[in-house]
């Protein structure tokens, strides 16, 4: 019985055998039937939506022509802008020859040589005369410095290019000379303060911004070499006024005024600021890699808060009163530095200069700031030769030791507020916007109106700062040059590339979506979409919302272009995974103008055509500058 049961469990378990036998490959047929199904239907799901994109794309040549024509009317609109600006240079220069004020037109080679030849010969060396004619000299720089950032390269040959970068040099020369003249001048008027003996020949340094000298007596301090500190402005090479105080250890003080600050301008290499910039592969091959790592690369750091000239001056004869008369004895040197360490045995030690520098309000230092001296006979900044470094961020002084006098910069990264964590453009009236920039160290936001934009608010840790320059309406460029000279640069330069990780896009697609932007600004907004990261380099993305009330809720969507073809993306800013697949019911188009106008109001549509021209060049120049599709 056994056996039995053992034979029949056999011939069981071989029936079960082949039943999972054809139970598996019934299954197999059926999946290999469901897997020709669905490969069938995804064939011709692929051959529906290639017939629907070959449509789609055959519809959009159809009307291609027609569309660049539409646009090429709107883009004239940048034509006419450039023409106003043209005309505008020209009506100024117009009207400051019927103004006949006496200033020079500092373009006229003859009128610029003529003023300063005049003042080079006049002798009047009053310190407040020569301030008020060192502004005349500083307004005829920056007239200068704008026409070179300002003028488009059609406009100005190379000749004049030369010529307005050499008389900014002589007149910034001629102003060191006035300064220098009208500071020994009042040297000798003023008394000598009575210094406190030491008892030392060693010159120290007090740590709280002065420079002190020992002496032993006040007689001796009339006969021997004695000590000034002295600060410098880079561009106008104004100083600052020379403070003497009496019974004290304290010759000098090295300190701003805020007018000081608001004028200068920040010109280590006048060469690379104001020359046109040349095509990328111009400045590649120029380019020379810099080896000593104590040369500053100007590329990669900028200065903040201008240039310290700190040297030791001789003290200039003193007036002697003799009953009547006031005698003093001249010289024709000028003003002479004393030299330091002075010319001793080789194997003397002299200490260290300490330096404290009280750091102006209006420049922001979002890193401790690296300091600089200048090597003339280099022709280059060097970080060597300074030492013990102190950056006070909440008293906003800075402290430091050198081994002799120089002239000194504090430089900050040109790059550490890029790449931008996300921007913002949105219509806030007729031809009027506000454009939004989020670092990782501030909130910057720019209000432009017209021909005009102001920087309405630069936002750190939650707090407004730099409140001096907010609020003031400038141009484009005079915009630029003011956030550069504040320490706030979001203006991506000709080499930026190499210094931040940069979203790299094909020049097509970036400058003509800046034209078409600003071109519908009035009317749409735009801002960052995190799926542009993802599009590739010959793509951008971004988020479009028609805005024509400043207080209604954007509604987003994606929108792709490459310069010659726009489209609606069907993904969210929350979706999974990037994908081109087009939003349901809309088409291609060969410009962003008539994507956009698929599915805008006709308000909108009126606002854009109606939009002044002035209005949309501002907000290109601004796009263009600030290259958000590319840095952030």
């Amino acid at each position: 019985m056994s056996s039995g049961k053992k034979k029949v469990s056999k011939a069981e378990q071989l029936r079960l055998q082949k039943e999972e036998e054809e139970r598996r490959l019934k299954e197999e047929e059926e999946a290999q039937f469901q897997a020709q199904q669905e490969e069938a239907a995804r064939r011709e799901k692929e051959r529906t939506e290639q017939e629907q994109m070959e449509k789609l794309e055959a519809k959009d040549q159809e009307r291609r022509e027609s569309e660049l024509a539409e646009l090429h009317s709107l883009e004239q609109k940048f034509l006419s802008a450039q023409q106003w600006k043209t005309d505008y240079r020209a009506y100024g220069k117009w009207e400051h020859y019927l103004s006949c004020d006496g200033s020079p037109d500092p373009t006229v080679l003859q009128e610029i040589n003529t003023f300063m030849s005049l003042w080079r010969d006049d002798q009047n060396e009053d310190v407040q005369l020569v301030m008020e004619k060192g502004e005349q000299v500083l307004n005829l720089i920056e007239k200068l410095q704008f026409l070179l950032l300002d003028t488009p390269p059609s406009e100005i040959t190379e000749k004049e290019t030369v010529q307005y970068q050499e008389s900014i040099l002589e007149l910034q020369n001629l102003l060191h000379q006035k300064y220098n003249g009208a500071t020994e001048h009042l040297l000798k008027c003023q008394s000598v303060p009575r210094l406190e003996v030491l008892g030392s020949k060693e010159l120290t340094q007090h740590s709280k911004d002065n420079v002190e000298e020992p002496e032993e007596e006040e007689k001796k301090a009339r006969e021997e070499p004695s000590m000034l500190t002295e600060e410098e402005m880079c561009s106008d090479g104004r100083k600052s006024a020379v403070s003497f105080k009496e019974n004290s250890n304290s010759i000098a003080d090295i300190n701003e005024t805020e007018e000081e600050i608001e004028k200068k301008s920040e010109i280590l290499d006048i060469s690379s600021q104001v020359q046109h910039p040349l095509t990328q592969e111009e400045m590649n091959e120029k380019e020379e890699a810099i080896t000593d790592e104590n040369i500053v690369d100007l590329q990669q750091f900028v200065p903040v808060g201008g240039v310290y000239h700190i040297d030791a001056l001789q003290l200039p004869p003193q007036v002697k009163q003799i009953k009547d008369w006031s005698m003093v004895e001249v010289l024709d040197v000028g003003l002479q530095a004393y030299s330091y360490p002075p010319e001793e045995a080789e194997d003397a030690t002299h200490p260290p200069i300490q330096i404290t520098l009280r750091l102006s309000d209006n420049v922001m230092y979002f890193e401790d700031p690296m300091i600089a001296r200048w090597d003339p006979a280099g022709q280059q900044w060097r970080t060597d030769g300074i030492s013990n470094i102190t950056y006070e961020r909440q008293a906003k002084s800075i402290t430091f030791e050198m081994r002799a006098f120089y002239t000194i910069a504090l430089l900050q990264d040109a790059h550490l507020n890029m790449p931008y964590q996300a921007w913002e453009l949105q219509p806030t009236g007729m031809d009027e916007a506000l454009l939004i920039v989020t670092t990782v160290f501030a909130t910057i936001q720019i209000q432009i109106k017209g021909n005009q934009c102001m920087l309405s608010s630069v936002v750190v840790e939650e707090k407004d700062v730099l409140s001096y320059v907010t609020g003031k309406w400038l141009s484009p460029v005079d915009l630029r040059a003011v956030l550069k000279k504040a320490g706030v640069n979001i203006f991506p330069g000709a080499y930026s590339h190499k210094y931040v990780s940069v979203n790299k896009k094909a020049p097509l697609a970036e400058v003509r979506a800046y034209q078409q932007m600003a071109l519908v600004a009035s009317a749409f907004a735009f801002a960052w979409s995190k799926w542009n990261l993802e599009a590739g380099q010959e793509q951008v993305v971004f988020k479009v919302s028609e805005h024509l009330k400043a207080d209604s809720v954007k509604d987003w969507s994606l929108y792709m272009f490459n310069g010659q073809k726009a489209q609606k993306l069907k993904i969210t800013e929350t979706s999974e995974a990037f994908s081109e697949e087009l939003e349901e019911d809309s088409e291609f188009h060969s410009t962003l103008y008539h994507m956009l106008k698929d599915f805008a109001s006709k308000e909108a549509i009126d606002k854009v055509e109606t939009t002044n021209f002035l209005f949309i060049d501002v907000v290109y120049q601004l796009l263009l500058a600030t290259r958000v599709l590319t840095y952030s």
